[in-house]
Formats: C-alpha cells, sequence, structure tokens
C-alpha cells in the first residue's frame, strides 16, 4: 500500500478546503513504513513519553535514524486512558523544577508543533478539608512560591466564589481554605500524542505500530538488538517509555525495577452545560474532577488496591470515587455515567520518577510517573532525550536516577501526587 503524503500544516484555509471536500481526502499525520534492519536508537513505547522523546531526539539533537516500536496503537496506553490534567504544584524543590519544565514546554507546544493541543488553563484547585489540611496545604502553597511559581491561598468564602457549584460548606468535611495554581489545567491527549508523532515523522523517526518487543540482545553488558514479531533490529541505544509495563521489559533485559504496577481509573458523565470552570481535587475527599471541552465531568480518585495489568479496573473504587465526588457537587446527583475506562500506572517508592540510565549499557528508561505521566510528557520526552543524545543525564533528571534507592536520597512526593497510591 502506497504511503500517502505527511500533512505539513494546519491553517484555516485547508481547514476549509477539506470540510467543502467532505473531509475524505485529509492526508496522513504521519508515515508508517516497514523497520529497517538497523537504527541508530530505538525507542520502545508509543505513548506520549515515547513520542516526545523520539521527536526530541530529531528536533534538539539531530538524531532522526530512530525507530519507534508500539505494540499497539499509538497512545492506546496511559496517553489516552487519564483525566488530561497538567500542573506543575509539587512539594519539592526538584519535582517543581521538574513539572514546570513540563509545564512550560506544554505552554508552547501548539505553536511548535502546529497543532491545537487545547490547553486550557483554568486553574487547579486543592482543597483542605480539615485543620490539618489547612496547615500542610499552607505549606505546600508556600514552599512552591518560595520556587518561584505562582499560586495562591484562598479563604473558603473565595473558594464559593471561584466554584460556586461546590458544596463548600454543607459537604461532610467541610472546605476550610484551598490554594490554586492558575496555570494548571487540562490538555487534550489525543493531540499531544498525534502532534508529537506527526512531528517525529516529519523529522524522519520510522513510527512502527503493532510491534511487540520480545527480547533484547546483549553482550558484554551492552545492548546489540532488539527482538521483535516484526524481526530482530539492530541498535546501540534502546529507550524505554511503557510505564505499567516497565518491569516487564526490564526483566527481559536482566534487570529489576523498584516499581508496582496498578490501575488507575477515570470515568465521564453525560455532557451538559458549562458548570464547572476550575480543576478540582480534594485530597481528603479523596477525588478529583474538571468539565472538558464537549461538556463531560471528567473524574477520578485512587488506584485499585492491588497489582494489576488490567486496563479496567474494578467496581468498588469506581463506586468509592462517585460517591466522594458526590460529596463536593450533590447537584450532579442526577448525571448519568457514560463510560469509565483504566490505565496501567507504575509506582515507584518516593512516587516519583525514574529517568536515566539503567545496568545496561546502552539501555536508558522514562518510567515511575505513576499517576503523573500525561502532565510531565513533554519533560519526560526531553530529559529521555537529551540522556540518550550525551550518555548522560540532563541536569533536571540528576534527581529521578536509579542510584537513588541505593543512596537514600529519595524524592518523596506522596501528598503532592494528588491521589493516594
Amino acid at each position: 500500500m502506497p504511503t500517502l503524503p505527511v500533512t505539513r500544516t494546519h491553517s484555516a484555509l485547508q481547514l476549509l478546503k477539506h470540510a467543502v471536500g467532505g473531509h475524505r481526502n485529509w492526508p496522513q499525520f504521519w508515515r508508517s513504513p516497514e523497520p529497517k534492519p538497523a537504527y541508530d536508537v530505538v525507542i520502545i513505547g508509543g505513548g506520549g513519553h515515547g513520542l516526545a522523546t523520539a521527536y526530541y531526539l530529531a528536533s534538539k539533537h539531530g538524531i532522526r535514524n530512530v525507530a519507534l516500536l508500539e505494540k499497539g496503537w499509538l497512545g492506546g496506553g496511559n496517553t489516552g486512558r487519564n483525566t488530561t490534567i497538567v500542573r506543575s504544584n509539587y512539594f519539592y524543590p526538584q519535582s517543581t523544577d521538574l513539572y514546570d519544565h513540563s509545564l512550560r514546554l506544554y505552554e508552547g507546544l501548539s505553536l511548535e508543533l502546529n497543532i491545537n493541543l487545547m490547553l486550557s488553563q483554568m486553574g487547579i484547585l486543592t482543597l483542605a478539608n480539615s485543620r490539618h489540611d489547612v496547615e500542610m496545604l499552607q505549606r505546600w502553597s508556600n514552599a512552591i512560591q518560595v520556587q518561584g511559581i505562582a499560586c495562591e491561598w484562598l479563604e473558603p468564602e473565595q473558594v464559593q466564589a471561584e466554584v460556586p457549584a461546590l458544596d463548600v460548606f454543607g459537604m461532610r468535611y467541610p472546605v476550610k481554605g484551598a490554594f490554586m495554581q492558575r496555570r494548571g489545567g487540562t490538555a487534550r491527549h489525543d493531540a499531544v500524542a498525534w502532534g508529537y508523532a506527526r512531528g517525529a515523522s516529519q523529522l524522519g523517526v520510522d513510527i512502527i505500530q503493532n510491534c511487540e518487543v520480545s527480547g533484547f540482545e546483549i553482550s558484554d553488558n551492552r545492548v546489540r538488538a532488539v527482538h521483535t514479531n516484526r524481526g530482530t533490529i539492530r541498535t546501540d541505544k534502546v529507550g524505554i517509555a511503557v510505564a505499567g509495563h516497565s518491569t516487564v521489559l526490564a526483566t527481559l533485559a536482566g534487570f529489576k525495577l523498584p516499581l508496582s504496577s496498578m490501575t488507575l481509573q477515570a470515568y465521564v458523565s453525560e455532557p451538559v452545560k458549562p458548570a464547572l470552570d476550575r480543576v478540582i481535587n480534594s485530597p481528603m475527599v479523596h477525588a478529583y474532577i474538571s468539565q472538558s471541552d464537549r461538556g463531560e465531568m471528567v473524574m477520578g480518585a485512587g488506584a485499585d488496591a492491588y497489582y494489576s495489568y488490567g486496563q479496567r479496573g474494578n467496581l468498588p473504587t469506581l463506586e468509592d470515587g462517585v460517591r466522594s465526588i458526590l460529596e463536593m457537587f450533590p447537584r450532579f446527583s442526577r448525571l448519568k455515567m457514560m463510560r469509565q475506562w483504566g490505565g496501567v500506572v507504575d509506582i515507584s517508592p518516593d512516587t516519583s520518577p525514574i529517568i536515566g540510565k539503567t545496568p545496561v549499557t546502552g539501555m536508558y528508561i522514562n518510567c515511575g510517573w505513576g499517576t503523573g505521566g500525561f502532565k510531565a510528557i513533554p519533560a519526560g520526552g526531553d530529559l529521555l532525550a537529551s540522556t540518550i543524545a550525551h550518555d548522560k543525564p540532563h541536569p533536571l533528571a540528576e534527581p529521578f536516577s536509579l542510584e537513588r534507592f541505593h543512596t537514600g536520597r529519595l524524592v518523596d512526593e506522596g501528598a503532592a501526587a494528588g491521589v493516594s497510591h
């Protein structure tokens, strides 16, 4: 089957042209070539982090003889199975620098990739529902401001003014205050994946779907090739970005990762008229919610309580999440649930990511994002690409190397992760 030309621009004129033509002749977003026998770099994982890594290798470091392997379809894992929240309100300086780097990249990404990511910086409110919450969240917000990230503390009356639909004073755990990061918000997950895929493909990266990795050829503790269901691909450098399945590939390569894989669920209601123009998160009530551009209420809570590679999750966790949402928004009780899904998240002991080199020479990894992978896609890809290109960690990635689990220099972001694990 001949490869169609890749579209180069999105413009009002193009949209009008294809609308008049009945949207029948849109060119494909990225090339789908057969794998070559060898590449300079092979990236495993066709989600946001893998695609971003391939794009930045080509765009920032000039490494274009790159293959990106995905065992299913692009964005079919956690990139397409999340609640699309972006923020940088983490507690420790190492995390703040990392996630704010990602948020800054997001803020310019629509222009860079020439695709509307539908970035909506509506602001994210983290609620305090007890005296203890107030003390902890005020400390948290102060730490963020010291680190140069704009946020503000709101009293209950101000919270009510910001979110009229929220039952500030009548809920079981009344709101005692909140802090807001106004630069936080949401972005369109599909657009992020497709934008990076198109950008990487235009720069020469081969995107190969339905290509499952079955093993590695390793000699003298150096990676030599990747074995797949579409043949063996020779390479000296391999980047792994497969989220909850990171431990599976690490086992194939002969080393272990300190990760647990669990299902994190999310669910949406039927679309309704605009009723919520903020992202709301309550650690105590244990739920978070926002309204999408299509009017759906997008909701989530905690990860399932057992290890799993399933993408559906269980009913009790869903029920607990919905119950928590109704504590905050009783008026939503009549909404009909439209669909539910789950993603396999990779949770590290300190709830912080792992970015950098592995015990195998020439093999690099990006994993451990837990429930925060989507917001970190640009930074995760940028830092892994830099590490691969220079064979040494990017300064922002140094605190998140595997070595920290030997040295004890953990970055414990359990509280700032937003949900309990």
